[in-house]
């Protein structure tokens, strides 16, 4: 991790409908995510923040289609390549 810290919390990546629990952080250089259950497949995953294109912010949901919670992101990247996490307060940071 490098830099000072502006975001740090407990945070779900979601794919359609897998999904993985895990600590997700965000610092003036990268965003990283590490999952809980490291066998998940599902990371670990540092985003350099000169690779993403925006943040936006999406619904969290259930099954893949049910929304459950406005409180989720989607980070774009220039690639093509996009992620979205339930993540608390996702204004801040």
């Amino acid at each position: 991790m490098q830099g000072i810290t502006i975001k740090s919390t407990i945070a779900t990546i979601q794919s359609g409908v897998a999904r993985a629990d895990g600590n997700f952080w965000a610092t003036e250089s990268e965003v990283t995510f590490e999952p809980f259950n490291k066998n998940s497949g599902f990371g670990p995953h540092k985003i350099e923040r000169d690779s993403i294109l925006k943040v936006d912010k999406c619904l969290g949901k259930g099954a893949g289609i049910v929304p459950l919670t406005s409180d989720a992101i989607e980070i774009s990247l220039q690639d093509g390549t996009a992620f979205q996490f339930i993540i608390s307060n996702p204004n801040e940071g």
